[in-house]
């Protein structure tokens, strides 16, 4: 016998109000993809410790020119999607997103760190904030030691995709003027 399940897609707005009553548990690690919600895998401690490492570097290089945001969630409504990052570079307000979560156009710089969800980067999550229209997204690959730079948001993907090693630098689009290299975002 075979049966068809019905599945049902939340907005952003209804994740929000389930969490904000009680449905969803403040300890749990949830995100909303494509109107699913989705728990988030573990945090090992390579994983972390980059997040660390990212967190400072970024802080440091950029002072009161962008927030940089931890794990924390950004909204794109029209994917039906609430996501947390490892590391963004958002757009300075002065009430700190206290008021709304960021939305793509705050978006200055988004950086995932993977090293069991490499796949799942590349195959959901990259594409979504392509789709969201975030102008340049970043993966630490801990796996290969390598960082992949996805820039140009076109559709379901980005444009210009670069892979690069230790040893080569780089500097965002939103910060020209602050160069890094592979060996300081990997550790």
């Amino acid at each position: 016998m075979s049966e068809v399940l019905q599945r049902r897609r939340f907005t952003v707005d209804e994740y929000q109000r389930m969490g904000e009553t009680g449905i969803l548990a403040d300890d749990e690690r949830l995100e909303l993809i494509a109107g699913h919600i989705v728990v988030r895998e573990p945090i090992g401690a390579r994983h972390a410790g980059t997040v660390d490492r990212l967190t400072r570097l970024w802080t440091s290089r950029l002072g009161e020119r962008a927030i940089v945001r931890v794990q924390n969630p950004v909204r794109f409504p029209k994917e039906d999607s609430e996501l947390q990052p490892d590391v963004m570079l958002l757009r300075p307000r002065d009430d700190f997103y206290t008021t709304s979560h960021p939305a793509a156009a705050d978006v200055l710089l988004l950086i995932e760190v993977a090293d069991t969800s490499v796949r799942l980067e590349r195959r959901v999550r990259i594409p979504l904030y392509a789709r969201a229209g975030v102008r340049e997204t970043w993966m630490c690959d801990l796996v290969s030691q390598r960082l992949e730079v996805h820039r140009e948001p076109a559709g379901r993907r980005y444009r210009a995709v670069r892979t690069l090693v230790r040893g080569e630098p780089l500097a965002s689009l939103a910060f020209p003027d602050v160069m890094v290299g592979v060996d300081d975002l990997l550790g």
